[in-house]
């Protein structure tokens, strides 16, 4: 099973928002759909949820047009989109009911999942009396309380303590591995790295960036080594330079974090290098091709910084 958007376009008035979107996203992993503010990432997320109506384009799920009465959709929105004044349970169990829960599944799936993120406690308390954290908390658990075949998260990790994003973290991972269609939408890099294989990065309305981000790194040079010695990183470079060899291998090298960072002549110099290292009484305790980050790629294509 797919989701597929084909040529998507919507303006809002004379503004063009999404100019000719395309992209898939498969069942059993998590997208990453990525782009500056503005870029036109949730108004794309509010036409998959059928908030928002596509001027032009087609979305369809397994091949055919998507049918949103017969799909069950969890949508994470960026936006607090919950009742502050409610209580957690009885809000939790009327949007269970909304999506077509009989009462006792809304509440055995409500008490699960709260169960799941240490959050029993505020079954009975009013969501306003929560932290930002434990609201967000909440607002997860209520996109996917109904086993939703497509989930949707715009920036799920906003606001969270490194222990609720791991909580969070974890309920996500169920998600893809129960083969779910995941699409992430962040600004935090390092979490899209850890949840997508799949990457898409829409800037000024358009596509300019779609694949696994495996691949597209290895469209990029690969010309630096980091080399983290046992010993000190500076009289390690001091030896490294002493080498004969060393003027026909590097371009460059300096000392980054501990480690040494050594900008090769040419691609086919990784071998030599190696070799080199090998020989030396000096010890190393990690290589590795250095590659570029996400967000150093975020950067280029879209053209600012996260």
């Amino acid at each position: 099973m797919e989701l597929s958007l084909q040529h998507i376009c919507k303006s809002f008035g004379k503004k063009e928002v999404l100019k000719n979107i395309s992209f898939t996203v498969k069942a059993g992993q998590a997208m990453g759909y990525l782009g500056r503010n503005g870029a036109g990432k949730t108004t794309t997320l509010r036409i998959l949820s059928d908030i928002f109506r596509a001027d032009s384009g087609r979305v369809l799920l397994g091949g055919a047009p998507i049918n949103h009465n017969q799909i069950r959709m969890g949508y994470l929105p960026e936006e607090r989109g919950l009742y502050p004044k409610s209580k957690v349970g009885e809000q939790m169990m009327y949007i269970g009911r909304l999506r077509g829960m009989d009462a006792r599944s809304a509440r055995k799936s409500a008490t699960a999942l709260l169960e799941e993120l240490e959050a029993s406690e505020y079954w009975a308390r009013k969501l306003e009396t929560l932290s930002k954290g434990n609201q967000q908390k909440i607002q997860l658990a209520i996109a996917v309380l109904h086993d939703p075949d497509i989930v949707i998260l715009d920036e799920p990790f906003s606001g969270l303590d490194p222990v609720n994003a791991a909580m969070l973290k974890r309920l996500i991972v169920k998600q893809v591995e129960k083969g779910k269609i995941v699409l992430f939408s962040s600004h935090q890099m390092p979490y899209v790295e850890e949840f997508c294989e799949h990457i898409c990065i829409i800037n000024q309305g358009e596509i300019v960036l779609d694949g696994k981000i495996r691949e597209i790194k290895k469209t990029y040079p690969r010309d630096k080594v980091a080399v983290w010695p046992e010993g000190d990183a500076q009289d390690f470079l001091r030896a490294l330079e002493a080498e004969s060899v060393w003027p026909n291998i590097a371009a460059s090298a300096s000392v980054q974090n501990d480690g040494i960072v050594i900008t090769m002549n040419r691609e086919q110099d990784k071998k030599p290098l190696l070799q080199m290292l090998a020989a030396m009484t000096l010890g190393v305790d990690r290589v590795q091709v250095v590659e570029p980050t996400l967000e150093d790629i975020f950067v280029e294509k879209a053209g600012s910084a996260v």
